[in-house]
């Protein structure tokens, strides 16, 4: 089965581990706020992502020196789940992230853990990975981060308008929060900073290749358009000579007008530019629709 453009994106960043201590710390914020579960009574991370949950063991052993209490088999189909019931793990974990395990009502971003600029991106980085999704470009634009904690949701907001610049979107969904990107430009940065350059770049491929086949498109529809007003056009030229010609009055038109009506007549399908260069001499194509205009006219004067 193929990979899902956002399981490819999710691979491509789990491909480095944080290497300074703080990173790891911040990463593992990251994924916990945006986890399925993280309070005094249990931790519990969910993902489809098997390079996420490949790495993820390591990440806690590098953050806090303590290993998951179940795992699940990176060969089982579906989601898989690690899990953290121990208090005394659990306590160790919250106390890092300046909670208390017992008192703590709402958890929140702790600012100290993302004061470095690399442990901003760190976190974003683990957010993603446990809450977040990418659209595959070819179906369109979307980018969020998903999690139940509100005031999380309100500091991650904050902490990417710092790193990047700009800020996304937000809603409710299912009691939690939602935020969101819906720009290509926007999606391909983000994705960049959290180290998914091929992901990043297939983002931007695909919105060229929009780009160039609406482009296509239009320029196809504006030549039918011409060519529906050249045929349009011919049809009422060769309408007017049929009037003259069954009037007697083909033979008796002015050299230049006679000339342009039989090379008409014989290349019905002809552009102006092609009449044109059929004169003798050969003439401009607004000269050669003063001549055609001047064939309409004279074929309404004879009209009964």
């Amino acid at each position: 089965m193929s990979q899902s453009f956002s399981a490819a994106a999710k691979a491509e960043i789990c491909r480095e581990l944080p290497q300074k201590h703080c990173c790891a710390l911040a990463e593992c914020f990251g994924v916990l706020l945006f986890a399925n579960s993280f309070s005094a009574e249990g931790i519990r991370i969910v993902t489809e992502s098997r390079e996420f949950a490949y790495i993820l063991p390591k990440l806690f052993k590098r953050a806090f020196d303590l290993p998951f209490d179940s795992y699940p088999s990176l060969e089982a189909p579906g989601k898989l789940a690690f899990q953290i019931r121990e208090a005394g793990k659990i306590g160790k974990i919250m106390e890092a992230f300046g909670f208390a395990p017992r008192t703590t009502m709402a958890l929140h971003v702790n600012l100290p853990v993302v004061e470095e600029e690399c442990c901003k991106v760190s976190f974003l980085r683990g957010a993603f990975l446990a809450g977040g999704s990418v659209t595959d470009p070819g179906k369109g634009y979307h980018l969020e981060l998903a999690t139940t904690h509100q005031s999380v949701a309100r500091e991650t907001d904050a902490l990417i308008r710092e790193v990047m610049g700009f800020a996304p979107k937000t809603a409710g969904r299912g009691g939690g929060q939602v935020l969101y990107l819906k720009q290509s430009e926007l999606i391909s940065d983000f994705l960049t900073l959290l180290g998914a350059p091929v992901a990043a770049m297939a983002i931007m491929e695909a919105r060229l290749e929009k780009e160039l086949n609406n482009k296509v498109n239009r320029r196809c529809n504006c030549d039918d358009a011409n060519i529906s007003k050249v045929v349009e056009a011919a049809q009422e030229q060769l309408g007017a000579i049929r009037v003259l010609r069954e009037a007697g009055r083909l033979d008796t038109l002015p050299e230049k007008i006679k000339q342009a009506a039989l090379a008409r007549e014989n290349n019905p399908s002809a552009s102006l530019s092609e009449l044109a260069e059929m004169m003798e001499p050969p003439i401009t194509k607004p000269a050669m629709n003063n001549r055609m205009k001047r064939l309409l006219q004279l074929a309404e004067e004879v009209k009964p």
